[in-house]
């Protein structure tokens, strides 16, 4: 974190000075509004975040119930959604209350007494390394409180609008407001009065019986799987010796997925009920706790289970559900959405596979930056296109993974060929439940492969997974990738090959195109006015240690002067880590060197040789317009200058 760059601050700098749509802002939810969200479930609340590092955009965000979520269904967050978190500012307080998975134990019907279950097998949960970020269990309910809190904290100030309920919306093209939205509110003196909402883009974050899909013709198609589950979060007693370890049990009497649950004592169980009759008309549904329970404590023979309190408790069928499309605009038209959903409002699929919530945000994440770039001036509509198009096909191979991943939950014992199967598919398939299979094809926002081979272990396409290096004005070791906030800036990362491959002079070249060539895309894209790196993070990482980096040579561009006093900003400058080069981890050609391009979600944009400066300009040219806009939430704009708080990432 940084900060100071106005001057001492004395306070918490995680609190940004209050800008733009954050002075004053209006208590109530006034009649016009750049970006509606209805809903505050995850991914409506990760967009509201994003946007909210932005003052000059007005979004509010609103909610049918009264206040706060107290309970949240979902519970599993992948360690992508923690990568994420570190991008908003609150990976670590939300991994020390929460619970960590480290391994998953499978449990079977005993070869010697089948009527009783044993621990057949253990399979750690991250055993490749995927990501430096653990697999967590938090409720629902505190994801939402943190993303709450970074929304408050931002610049836009931002919060819940509380009582509101969307009724319905028409589009009118033309208009500089052109969705009108009608809601209603639900609590309070008002309660059952409706009143009109305008807005530049809404996004319906309402869940699967959304009224904002409903309103713009999109529908969920798919199937149930005509089999039940009871989901419980329980507090007991028992002799079950995992019940502080992820678990997949299956037995004669059927299957538990088995979850510890934070703060040490709560766990949640999904248990089977087995198939759902013909002509059930939702009769399993009213399966009562005292059931739920009698079957868990048949499942998990021989041991038993004293239930004590049960804090949240449902049953549900599998069904997987997709619409075809993620905005309002008909397949074949060229138009520019101005209506998006996400989350459960576009895909619905088992709970099991803890897959929702990640993905949904996700989701969030993707458009909230696109929207953003938009409404500061920063791109042209046409990249709104990409959310559709990207995240669809994505929630498509969700469904299509949590298909098989609930069929092989629901397969009873003797149905196995294998009687490790469930097993192996869990450590086979591990990289995409955590979130890391996800590969955007070329677009406008994804460049060709053409040179891949710089950087082979930085795939384009998929997100840039961070590595150890180490700062050279300190000698601090620390995670490449955590210092990219979610400031909507792009990332380029320079690496040029070794000093002794003339990795110096290659990278002198590159940078004084960067910061001064007329087709520089920091010339280009960065608003007048605004500071040199309010639009693009520009670092470098030398592959030498940091001692052989002499930091009075380094090109200008990766100081550069920041706040009213021209301060310099020494951390954007690195070298490898002795212990774990990111060279060698991350496959870079050591004799040519590269700069990678991330996108403010995350994702590798484009891998290119320090000499292709062309191509860099070309590439930012399809995606950015020219000039940009005069301020954003790395803009230093003078209306800020002399305020003593801040922070950069």
């Amino acid at each position: 974190m940084q900060f100071h760059h106005h001057g001492y601050v004395s306070g918490d700098p995680r609190i940004a000075p209050a800008a733009g749509t954050g002075i004053d802002r209006p208590a109530l939810l006034p009649d016009e509004v750049d970006v509606l969200i209805v809903g505050s479930g995850p991914a409506g609340m990760i967009l509201a975040a994003q946007l909210a590092q932005f003052p000059e955009i007005h979004a509010r965000v609103i909610e049918r119930r009264p206040g706060r979520l107290a309970i949240g269904q979902a519970d599993g967050i992948q360690a992508r959604s923690v990568e994420t978190f570190q991008a908003f500012g609150f990976a670590e307080r939300i991994t020390a209350e929460a619970y960590q998975i480290s391994e998953m134990a499978f449990w079977s019907p005993d070869p010697a007494d089948p009527s009783r279950i044993h621990r057949s097998a253990r399979a750690v949960d991250d055993a490749t390394g995927v990501s430096e970020f653990p697999h967590l269990i938090v409720n629902q309910a505190r994801v939402l409180d943190y993303f709450a809190e970074a929304m408050h904290n931002a610049p836009a100030r931002m919060e819940v609008d509380y009582g509101y309920e969307f009724v319905t919306l028409a589009v009118e093209e033309g208009r500089e407001h052109p969705v009108a939205v009608t809601l209603r509110e639900t609590a309070g003196e008002r309660e059952g009065l409706e009143r009109q909402v305008r807005a530049k883009y809404v996004v319906g974050c309402d869940g699967a019986r959304s009224g904002v899909r409903e309103a713009i013709g999109r529908s969920l198609v798919g199937a149930s799987a005509a089999h039940a589950w009871a989901v419980m979060d329980t507090l007991a007693v028992t002799d079950f010796p995992d019940i502080r370890t992820k678990c997949a049990i299956q037995s004669q009497a059927g299957s538990i997925l088995h979850i510890p649950r934070e703060g040490g004592h709560l766990f949640r169980m999904y248990v089977d009920l087995g198939e759902v009759a013909p002509g059930d008309n939702g009769a399993v549904r009213r399966t009562t706790v005292e059931t739920a329970i009698e079957k868990a404590n048949a499942i998990l023979h021989p041991y038993t289970l004293d239930v004590k309190d049960v804090a949240w408790y449902s049953v549900y069928e599998v069904g997987h559900r997709l619409t075809d499309k993620f905005d309002e605009v008909p397949e074949g038209d060229d138009r520019c959405p101005h209506v998006f959903i996400t989350g459960d409002a576009c895909h619905t699929h088992s709970a099991k596979a803890g897959q929702g919530m990640n993905v949904s945000m996700q989701d969030g994440f993707n458009l909230g930056w696109k929207l953003a770039h938009v409404l500061t001036g920063r791109a042209s509509e046409e990249l709104l296109k990409t959310y559709s198009a990207e995240r669809q096909v994505i929630a498509k191979n969700l469904i299509d993974f949590d298909k098989e991943w609930s069929t092989l939950m629901a397969k009873k014992p003797e149905e196995f060929e294998n009687p490790e199967e469930l097993a192996d598919f869990y450590v086979r398939t591990a990289e995409f439940p955590a979130g890391f299979m996800t590969q955007y094809p070329p677009s406008m926002l994804i460049g060709g492969a053409e040179h891949q081979a710089l950087a082979e272990g930085i795939p384009i396409g998929k997100r840039f997974k961070s590595a150890p290096v180490v700062r050279v004005a300190d000698g601090n070791p620390i995670h490449l990738g955590h210092h990219a906030r979610a400031d909507g800036r792009w990332r380029l990362y320079a690496f040029p090959a070794a000093s002794s491959a003339g990795g110096r002079e290659a990278l002198g070249e590159w940078a004084e195109w960067l910061e001064h060539a007329p087709d520089s895309p920091l010339i280009r894209h960065t608003p007048a006015g605004a500071e040199p790196d309010s639009v693009f993070d520009v670092k470098v990482v030398y592959p030498e240690p940091h001692v052989d980096v002499d930091i009075s040579t380094v090109p200008t561009v990766f100081l550069p002067r920041t706040g009213p006093f021209g301060l310099i900003d020494y951390e954007k400058v690195y070298a490898a880590d002795p212990a774990e080069s990111i060279t060698t981890l991350r496959g870079l050609d050591p004799a040519t060197g590269c700069v990678v391009v991330v996108r403010p979600d995350q994702y590798v944009a484009h891998v290119l040789p320090l000499t292709a400066t062309a191509e860099l300009s070309a590439f930012f040219a399809g995606a950015m317009l020219e000039g940009g806009a005069e301020a954003g939430p790395g803009a230093e704009t003078e209306a800020v200058a002399g305020s003593l708080s801040g922070s950069r990432g």
